[in-house]
């Protein structure tokens, strides 16, 4: 009898598939996206020594409360971890989309970065 697998383990397996080629590097760390389905997170992480460069999300200070759609957020939250990326002297990253598709509040997020001078 076939068994069925659920929309977040078959997401998860799709993560793990995606990560065993793509890792965050000192010169080059991972800006890992992950979505719920009210928020949106995300973080620069130096693979090598485990540590997160930058982070932020729609549960910040600056964001909180604000008026929009989920995507108009999502891009925010995506303008913001650049800023902050570049803060932290991060240029160029590797975009890892944790087995989501790339559009919607994904892409939204991608493109705010990209706009706030973050090079991937």
């Amino acid at each position: 009898m076939a068994q069925t697998v659920g929309r977040s383990a078959a997401r998860e397996k799709r993560h793990s598939r995606i990560r065993l080629r793509l890792a965050g590097t000192q010169e080059r760390p991972r800006l890992a996206v992950f979505r719920s389905l009210n928020q949106i997170y995300a973080q620069v992480i130096d693979d090598t020594t485990g540590r997160t460069l930058a982070s932020a999300s729609t549960l910040d200070e600056s964001l909180r409360g604000g008026s929009g759609t989920k995507t108009e957020k999502a891009r925010q939250v995506g303008a913001l971890i650049g800023t902050r990326a570049r803060a932290a002297g991060v240029q160029q990253v590797v975009f890892d989309r944790a087995g989501f598709r790339y559009h919607g509040r994904i892409a939204a997020l991608a493109e705010g970065a990209r706009a706030s001078g973050l090079d991937f």
